[in-house]
Parts: C-alpha cells; sequence; structure tokens
C-alpha cells in the first residue's frame, strides 16, 4: 500500500510545500491499514522518497493535465492534511530500491542545503538594504551652509518689529509675578522651537522691605524723612510701593542714633582724613557710589567701627539726562548665590554686614551734609559737607525682612552636532526690574536660530539659553544654577552671552569683554556700526574688560569662562561712574528708552553674531595675543614690577604668537583641518583663562585677574587694593569682630604677596600655550 500527500484541492501543488516534505509525514490511520504487510509499504517508502526528492530539487515544467491519467483513490483524510492511498496496480513500477542504511544521510543533506538558501536569501537581504540605505543617503545629503550666507540670513530673521511684539506679549501678562514670567518663558521657548527646555526653582533667603518705610531723623529739628527727601507725614498712598522699593537688602537692622560723617567716596584717603578728626565708632558715614565696588567700601567702613551708612549717587556722577536728584533707589550686599547657605538665618535676626545701610537721594544727602553745592554736568559742583559746618545727629531705622522665597531659572538647549558636549551660555534675567526688555531680545534670538535649524543647519556646538531669577538680589539664580552644574561648566562651558541689561540708555554702545574675545567684540561692534541707527553720528568702538555687573559674575569670576556683553547706557564709562550700575533705580520701561525699538534690535543682532561664531566656528574665536598684550598693559608701572615679572610677560606673549600664527590659523584651512586635533586645540583655548583665578580678592572684586575696575590707567585690580591695605592698616584700629576673612585679605595681603599671585598666573598661562605647541608638534609628526 502506498500513500501520496494531496497538497492541494485543486490538484496543484502549493507553494512552499516542498521543504516541509522533507521533514516527514504526519499519518492518521487505522490500525489495521498500519499492520499491513508486505509490497505495500514498499510502496509507501518509496513514493515517500518521491516526495523528498521532488521537494528539494527543480520539479520541472507542470506535466500536461490532458496526458496524465486520472487517479481515482479512495481518501484517508488526516488532521494535518489530505492523502490519498492508492490501491494496488500492476503497472506501478518503481525506481528506488529500498535503502533504509542511507535514509538517514539523505535528510542531512537536504536539511543543510536548506540552511545555505536560508543563509544566502539573508546575505542578499543585507546587500539590498545597504543599497538602499546608501541610495537614500545619497539622496539627502547634509546642507551645507556658508557661515557669511548664514548670518545673513540669521540678521535678516531679526527685526524691531517683532522683538516689539514679543514685549508687549511680555508686558501683558496679568500677573508679573517671577513665577509667572518664568512660566510665560517656558511656554514660549517650546513653542519657538526648543525641544529641551527646564523649569527649575530654587528655595532661597530673600531679604524683602518691610512694612513701613525706612527712615531718618533729624534730632535737632525733629524732622522726619523717607529715603528721597520727601517728609514723613507728606507721604501719600502711592509713594508706599515707591519707598519700600528704596532699600538695602541684606542690611541689618534696627535704629542708630548717631552723628553723618562725609566721608566722600569711602577711599582709604577719605576714610585716614575722617579717622584723624573724630572718633568713628557708631558714627553714620555719608558714602557716594563710585571708585570702588560697594561691598569693598561698607568692609573698610565696617573695620573703622562705623554703625550705619548712607548711600547716594552725587549729581555730578550721574548719567546725563538722568534725573536722580530727588530718586532713592536699592542695593544689594549680598555677592552672589543663597545667603542661607553662607550661614545667614532668619531665626537669628543675622545679616551679611554689621552695618545698618540705607540709599537716600542727592536732594537728602545734601541736607544733612549742609552743603551748598548744586548743578549738574560740566558746571556741576560736587557735594561736600563744608569744613566748619556742625554736623548734623540723626535716627536711622531700617525694618527689612527675612524671608524663604522660591525662585525660577528657565534653562533650554539647541543642540551641536559634531560637539554637543561644548556649551556657549547666553543669559538673561525675567525679574519685574527689567520690565522684559532682556526677555524680548532672547526670544527674538531663540526664534531666529530655530528657524535656521528648520532649514536644516546645525550648530556645531551646544547653545544654553538662560533666563535667571533673583538677580536684582545678589544673582542668585544664576549662582545657584552654576553650583549645581559647577562640574560640568568646568570642562565644556566655552562662552557666556550676557543680556543682563541690554538697553539702559541710549547715548552709548558699550561692549565688553574678557581679554580672551577682545578682537571677536571689536569686529563684531565695528561692523554693526557701519550701518548705525543714528544716521552715521555713532560713536567709536568702545570695548573693554572692565569687571561686569549681573549674573555674568559667577561664570566669569568662579570658572573663568570667557564672557562677552553689549549694551547701549546713558553714561560715559568715567572713572567715578564705573559702580554707578550698583544702583538700582525704578527702570523705564522698554517703549519709554526705545519706542521704535531700534537699540534693542542693534543689541540683539551683535549678540546675535557672536552666538553664531561660538557655536559654529570650528576653531574658537578666540585669541591668546590678546590676553599676553593685556598683561603687559597692565604691567606698566615698572616702580612696582620686578624684571622677572616683565620677562615672564614677554614670553607669554612671544609663545602666544607662535601658537597663534603656527597652530591656530593652519586649524582654520578645511584642507588641514583634523577634528582631534581641532578638539586638543579649542580645549587649550577654553582653559587659558582659568590660569589667571586667584585665591581670594577684597569684597566686591574679581577672582579673575584679567578684569580690571575702572580707572584712569589699566592695572591689575589686586595691585591697587594691596597698596591701599596696607595704609588701611594703619588707619584701622578696631578691634575685628566681623569679616575675619576679608580683615586677613585686606591687612596680609602685601604688595609682595599680590605681585607672586600675578607672576604665579602669568607662568601657569605660559606652561599651558607651551604644552599646547609640544602636544601639536608631536601630533603633526605622527601624523606623517
Amino acid at each position: 500500500m502506498a500513500y501520496r500527500k494531496v497538497c492541494d484541492a485543486q490538484g496543484g501543488p502549493l507553494v512552499g510545500e516542498g521543504p516541509h516534505c522533507s521533514g516527514g509525514l504526519d499519518w492518521d490511520l487505522d490500525k489495521e491499514e498500519l499492520q499491513e504487510p508486505g509490497p505495500s509499504m514498499d510502496r509507501m517508502q518509496m513514493q515517500h522518497i518521491d516526495c523528498q526528492r521532488s521537494a528539494c530539487s527543480d520539479p520541472g515544467p507542470d506535466p500536461d493535465p490532458e496526458l496524465m491519467e486520472p487517479i481515482q483513490p479512495s481518501v484517508s483524510v488526516s488532521p494535518h492534511g489530505r492523502f490519498e492511498r492508492l490501491q494496488e496496480d500492476p503497472n506501478y513500477i518503481s525506481h528506488f530500491t529500498r535503502a533504509p542504511a542511507h535514509k538517514g544521510q539523505r535528510r542531512l543533506h537536504c536539511f543543510l542545503l536548506r540552511y545555505f538558501l536560508a543563509a544566502v536569501g539573508l546575505f542578499v537581504l543585507g546587500l539590498l538594504i545597504g543599497w538602499f540605505t546608501h541610495t537614500q543617503s545619497v539622496k539627502r545629503p547634509v546642507p551645507q551652509f556658508d557661515s557669511s550666507d548664514l548670518l545673513e540670513e540669521l540678521l535678516k530673521r531679526i527685526t524691531a518689529e517683532k522683538i516689539d511684539a514679543l514685549q508687549k506679549s511680555f508686558s501683558s501678562l496679568p500677573d508679573n509675578s517671577e513665577e509667572a514670567s518664568a512660566r510665560y518663558l517656558y511656554r514660549q521657548w517650546v513653542g519657538l522651537g526648543l525641544t529641551d527646555v527646564h523649569l527649575s526653582n530654587h528655595t532661597v533667603l530673600l531679604s524683602l522691605p518691610g512694612s513701613t518705610p525706612n527712615t531718618i531723623t533729624d534730632r535737632s529739628s525733629h524732622q522726619c524723612f523717607l529715603p528721597n527727601g520727601n517728609p514723613c507725614d507728606q507721604r501719600g498712598p502711592n509713594d508706599l510701593p515707591r519707598q519700600q522699593f528704596s532699600y538695602a537688602a541684606y542690611s541689618a537692622v534696627g535704629s542708630l542714633q548717631g552723628e553723618v560723617v562725609d566721608v566722600q567716596y569711602g577711599s582709604v584717603d577719605d576714610l585716614r582724613r575722617a579717622k584723624d578728626s573724630l572718633n568713628l565708632t557708631n558714627r553714620i558715614a555719608v558714602v557716594k557710589l563710585g571708585q570702588a565696588p560697594l561691598l569693598y567700601k561698607l568692609s573698610l567702613l565696617s573695620e573703622l567701627g562705623f554703625g550705619g551708612a548712607l548711600l547716594y549717587v552725587d549729581p555730578c556722577d550721574a548719567p546725563p539726562g538722568r534725573h536722580t536728584w530727588n530718586q532713592a533707589f536699592r542695593v544689594t550686599l549680598n555677592p552672589g548665590g543663597n545667603p542661607a547657605i553662607a550661614g545667614l538665618s532668619r531665626e537669628a535676626g543675622e545679616s551679611l554686614t554689621s552695618l545698618l545701610v540705607q540709599p537716600i537721594s542727592a536732594f537728602l544727602a545734601k541736607k544733612l551734609l549742609s552743603s551748598s553745592s548744586a548743578g549738574q554736568g560740566d558746571s556741576c559742583i560736587p557735594l561736600v559737607m563744608p569744613a566748619n559746618s556742625e554736623r548734623k545727629k540723626i535716627t536711622l531705622t531700617v525694618g527689612s525682612q527675612l524671608s524663604y522665597k522660591k525662585i525660577y531659572n528657565v534653562v533650554g538647549y539647541l543642540k551641536g552636532r559634531r560637539n554637543p558636549d561644548r556649551y556657549v551660555l547666553v543669559g538673561s534675567r525675567h525679574d519685574s526690574d527689567q520690565r522684559g526688555g532682556a526677555s524680548a531680545i532672547m526670544n527674538q534670538l531663540i526664534a531666529a536660530l530655530t528657524e535656521q535649524t528648520k532649514q536644516g543647519w546645525v550648530p556645531d556646538r551646544t547653545t544654553v539659553f538662560c533666563s535667571w531669577g533673583g538677580s536684582a538680589l545678589g544673582n542668585i539664580g544664576s549662582y545657584e544654577w552654576g553650583k549645581d552644574n559647577s562640574v560640568v561648566l568646568q570642562s565644556s562651558a566655552v562662552a557666556y552671552v550676557s543680556l543682563n541689561s541690554p538697553v539702559r540708555g541710549t547715548e552709548t554702545l558699550r561692549a565688553a569683554a574678557s581679554p580672551t574675545l577682545l578682537q571677536l567684540t571689536s569686529d563684531i561692534q565695528r561692523r554693526q556700526l557701519l550701518s548705525c541707527i543714528r544716521g552715521g553720528n555713532c560713536p567709536g568702538p568702545t570695548v573693554s574688560s572692565l569687571q561686569l555687573p549681573g549674573d555674568v559674575s559667577f561664570f566669569a569670576n568662579q570658572l573663568a569662562v570667557p564672557t562677552v556683553e553689549f549694551a547701549f547706557e546713558q553714561t560715559k564709562g568715567e572713572e567715578n561712574t564705573g559702580f554707578l550700575s550698583e544702583a538700582q533705580f525704578s527702570v523705564e520701561s522698554p517703549e519709554t528708552l526705545d519706542p521704535l525699538f531700534k537699540f534693542h534690535e542693534t543689541i540683539a543682532k551683535m549678540t546675535a553674531e557672536a552666538i553664531l561664531r561660538l557655536v559654529n566656528d570650528p576653531v574658537l574665536p578666540f585669541y591668546p595675543l590678546d590676553i599676553a598684550l593685556d598683561v603687559q598693559n597692565k604691567l606698566k608701572d615698572k616702580s612696582v614690577v620686578s624684571p622677572s615679572m616683565l620677562s615672564s610677560a614677554a614670553s607669554l606673549r612671544d609663545h602666544a604668537a607662535f601658537f597663534q600664527s603656527e597652530t591656530m590659523r593652519p586649524a582654520n584651512d578645511p584642507k588641514e583641518r583634523d577634528p582631534s586635533h581641532v578638539r586638543m586645540l579649542n580645549d587649550v583655548l577654553r582653559d587659558l583663562e582659568k590660569s589667571f583665578i586667584i585665591p581670594q580678592t577684597p569684597p566686591g572684586v574679581y577672582r579673575n585677574l584679567l578684569y580690571s575696575l575702572p580707572g584712569k590707567t589699566p592695572r591689575f585690580s589686586v595691585l591697587r587694593f594691596s597698596q591701599e591695605a596696607a595704609l588701611h592698616c594703619n588707619v584701622s584700629s578696631k578691634a575685628v569682630k566681623h569679616n575675619t576673612n576679608d580683615k586677613e585679605v585686606l591687612c596680609h595681603s602685601t604688595m609682595n604677596q599680590s605681585l607672586s599671585l600675578i607672576l604665579r598666573a602669568i607662568r601657569s598661562a605660559e606652561r599651558l600655550v607651551c604644552f599646547g605647541l609640544d602636544l601639536f608638534e608631536n601630533y603633526q609628526r605622527e601624523a606623517k
């Protein structure tokens, strides 16, 4: 008895059934049928072998159905298929002999052939996938952008009308709280196309005005004055918010009775004259802002035993057109960050200083000093107490309060392609004092850059957009975020572009940058001034490396990250006006300062060009030679500088010039550019400023030696205060109870110690440049 598998009800073979035949057949037979002996079993085996061969070889052309004899079998049905039982037929001839011993070998050959065919199929499939992928990559090449065309397209997207619309949207918020502003910016940035945006908050200790205004009472006349000079009994309902704005954040609180002492700008010479004439214990100093950092002045006053300080801006120092005669202002005594981390406690009623500090108007200062000075501008006579006048005795009352509040930071990322772990930070602030001008420029920059990415452009490095909270009270947001991410930033931060207060006047276009970025900043400013918004009546480029106020402080001062900032101001950068920005006056709205938003547009375009160069240039636009020249320029006073220091500065200049010409210039050539070479080069350029960080400085002075203080001649700020420190130690006779670290800096940082710090910084920078030269020389030798 023989069986043949019926593969299709219509008589045709099923596609793909061949390989299953070699695996054996499924049988569903009655016991009687299985027990049939004899030739029928031989026929069954022969038919099975025939099925195996027909499955694993080419079946050939289909036979003609008309030439085939019909088979009319009796059918037995199995669960796995239909089988036809063949009746015994004398004409049925077998072409095979039964060979049970070779049955396993035939099955093995068929298995191997099946695996071979499967492997060939996979190989062909892989070739097809690879060909398809390659075809797709050829069809969609990565777009290439010329730098000049890219800059032109980027600047075209920045217009005054767009910034005006963004400003109106920001100023129309019903809630002007910091949280509402931060959440608005978060939604805006996501909507503008940033895919990675974070909104974070920090609970910090803030110093806020009390429920009643601070007052100054003349004890002789018993007349009470508000900080702006108005009598306390003439206070109107609209004056309360304005008076609450006039205070010194983190000042000591309470009441103090004492005589007022005119100390002018609070310099060591001014304090020496006051010390020679009277006892300064628990006196109240009347101090002008300017010439030196406020925190430095207050540290000197505290050392000499003063109990309080009244701060004002002399009308002769005020910017032209700025009417500050009857205006008080706000200052912060917080050097940076959350004061609670420094040990300040609300419960203990502590403060950052032992002094009661209160800002007042120039009008009130004139009354307290009994001064006859008046006027403003070229004919202005500075305020000064007459030599023979009687000193007024006053009662100073300060009632500010400490409170724990949340501040909010918004941080968004535009990821780079080749170097995503290198960050260019762009920072602004969203507190209510700025009225949205900086935020509108920031939103315009984000919109313009993300629009370029939609056209296929991807920056080389990652751009990190930051909007800080708590800036007015000590740059708290930027400090807290910076400290949380300091480990990453020390190795990844490339530069910081500041939008701290971009339009604070309309008279002077000023740029400030670290020496590393002076050349880039000058080029940008000069190019933008060619199309000046005032019809060609524009000042020439003014670029300096002066110490910058605002959130840039942490990145320049703690991390030595190269920084740049463009801003319109209302004043000229003279010696006495350098620190007037510490006085926070009530800010005019951007619509009032710049109704057409042309000044905002100019700052936005200059900032956009700086960002584009920093994120897109293969070699960072840093110039080591500018650092060396700046160092030499600050060592011109040869009376205090040793020959060895001058020699080290000259050596640094020579090595920096060679490094800039022989290493940086070839790396800018696309034919010679190698990614690993460029990355090593950029790391050397990034770390060069870190050599100039010193351990400690007087209060309010940058630790980064490359930033200088305003003055007639450039010099290292640490040298200036070292000279004053020795003089101050001779003047001071009060036992120190506060700020012992500052006392140590002031009295024990002699000129020789300061010069030693500078010499060490110069040699450290020179070693880094030489290391770069040796590294790239060995690299080029190995490449050959």
